[in-house]
């Protein structure tokens, strides 16, 4: 298969080496200029534990190629749209007049309905994924970061098209595990207000890798996102459909605070997907907040802890 991943982000350049590894034929769709920028080779430093639970170290040069135009009448059989959840439109926009007969994977947060998030790309086109990996470039370039075996599918609605199981299969051929989750919707909402609550907490203290091995922050971070749940019910989904997923934020906190703080300090994985997040001043996280707390306010759910929480983020970013 062909694929073209768009941009070239931590999620883009992960997968897409793990794709090409198996076989598959990856470029990368990069903005004029970024291609001399980049240069030829990714510096890897990843944790691969698709080869086991303690994982397969992976440090190397991996040579990639770049495009920086796409015709429509390109030959790529799925484009790989990884990007942040507020920039999905956008990069929607530019894809649609240029998608020859490729499949596009969705892949990754959205916080407005799916299709909305993308409309001016065809229903029939989209497969929906969510990565189960994680990292960050270093300043020298180096990509740091871990990929589990698994890869999150779903659909937003009845069962997948031929071109949604074809997306899963070269994930497939690629040795993940597929995991499917019925109401994708719910699922990427319910996975948005938990990333809200821990970018939350690692915006007041400084980062996501400030938190490793601290179940005060991990407290902190599961009482905010159990104080959205709310805001899930209020958006219209069925919570009953996600009994399992809200398990973990419905249990006694000491106990899951205490879990994710022995997991970051103990499992390689854990450790090595929080601490690469370090940059204080990275966009991204700032965005979730922001855009959790407006659709709280907008909808009259109160959040009282991602309220104060706004208070001290605001304090960080005037004395950044």
């Amino acid at each position: 298969m062909r694929i073209l991943m768009f941009g070239r982000g931590v999620i883009a350049t992960i997968y897409g080496w793990a794709l090409e590894q198996a076989g598959h034929e990856v470029e990368f769709y990069v903005r004029p200029g970024r291609a001399t920028v980049y240069g030829r080779d990714v510096d890897l430093d990843l944790l691969d534990a698709r080869r086991g639970p303690r994982g397969r170290p992976v440090v190397e040069a991996w040579p990639v190629r770049y495009r920086e135009e796409l015709e429509p009448d390109h030959d790529f059989d799925l484009i790989v749209l990884s990007v942040a959840h507020n920039r999905l439109t956008d990069a929607a926009q530019f894809l649609a007049p240029r998608l020859g007969h490729a499949a596009v994977l969705v892949f990754g947060n959205i916080w407005s309905d799916p299709l909305d998030a993308v409309a001016p790309l065809p229903a029939d086109r989209l497969a929906w994924g969510f990565p189960q990996a994680g990292g960050a470039f270093a300043d020298n370039g180096t990509l740091t970061g871990m990929l589990l075996p698994s890869v999150i599918f779903g659909t937003l609605d009845g069962s997948p098209s031929q071109r949604e199981k074809d997306v899963r299969q070269a994930f497939r051929d690629a040795g993940f595990r597929i995991s499917e989750r019925p109401d994708f919707r719910g699922w990427l909402w319910l996975h948005f207000i938990a990333d809200a609550g821990m970018h939350s907490q690692g915006l007041q203290v400084g980062s996501l890798s400030k938190m490793v091995g601290s179940r005060p922050a991990f407290r902190q971070a599961l009482l905010t996102i159990r104080e959205l749940i709310p805001l899930l019910e209020a958006r219209g989904i069925d919570l009953r459909r996600h009994r399992r997923g809200l398990l973990l934020y419905r249990a006694p906190v000491a106990l899951t605070s205490a879990a994710f703080a022995w997991a970051t300090s103990h499992i390689a994985a854990a450790s090595r997907s929080l601490s690469a997040h370090s940059d204080p001043n990275a966009p991204e996280p700032y965005a979730i907040y922001r855009d959790t707390m407006t659709e709280a306010r907008r909808l009259g759910i109160r959040v009282p802890r991602l309220e104060a929480a706004g208070t001290k983020i605001a304090s960080c970013r005037a004395g950044s």
